[in-house]
């Protein structure tokens, strides 16, 4: 596998390093001649001085054997302009960009770019899950079709414990996938008994998340 990284700050200098520690063919394009001089000393010459949004610079880099382009400047417009680039001038089958600003994610979903990864949202993510009181959390989002994957602890009053999945009232667009009981990973089927404080992963459609939060995490009403 071929693997284009443009942008070779913090994010970009670990990619690279570590697909290159795990055997890929790994070419890096950055722009600051300082920096292309110290990677070179570090990866050889594997590493080119260039504008990573230039058609130019792409086909220099070898874009047309790429199997996948990874954008991870500090801009998000380069990022957009680098796979959209990849993608329709060479063909790339996978573009992966960084987003810096969250507001920006919706217009690169549009805009057909393969792997979209906000390190703000990442961030945030991880942050509720070390927080217990947490009940609910939005884990990832998936492009097709605005899914999304979140956790679910089991409220001791909901309404489905002690019901086995396949009875209970979840939305057309959601799948328990797994689930993690007493620190055990369960793969449920439909006859699986929910139990209080389990932690459900679920597949489902990112505006069902509301009300899954509503079923799983409330007590039921009376």
């Amino acid at each position: 596998m071929y693997i284009i990284v443009v942008g070779g700050g913090k994010v970009g200098y670990y990619l690279t390093k570590t697909l290159v520690n795990e055997g890929y063919e790994v070419f890096l394009v950055e722009k600051n001649p300082v920096k292309v001089q110290i990677y070179r000393d570090r990866f050889g010459a594997i590493v080119m001085q260039g504008d990573g949004a230039e058609v130019a610079t792409l086909a220099a880099a070898g874009a047309g054997r790429a199997d996948v382009v990874i954008a991870v400047t500090g801009d998000d417009e380069d990022n957009l302009v680098i796979c959209q680039v990849a993608r329709e001038r060479f063909g790339v089958r996978r573009t992966i960009a960084r987003v810096n600003n969250p507001k920006n994610e919706e217009l690169f979903r549009r805009l057909g770019i393969d792997v979209i990864v906000s390190q703000t949202n990442v961030i945030l993510s991880l942050i509720e899950q070390q927080i217990p009181e947490r009940p609910f959390v939005h884990l990832l989002a998936l492009r097709h079709a605005d899914l999304a994957i979140v956790e679910a602890k089991v409220a001791a009053e909901s309404p489905v414990v002690n019901q086995p999945i396949w009875q209970l009232p979840l939305p057309p667009e959601a799948i328990i996938t797994a689930i993690i009981r007493r620190g055990e990973l369960i793969i449920p089927t439909g006859q699986t008994v929910i139990e209080p404080g389990d932690e459900l992963i679920i597949v489902t459609k990112q505006q069902r998340e509301a009300e899954l939060r509503e079923l799983l995490c409330a007590p039921a009403t009376t």
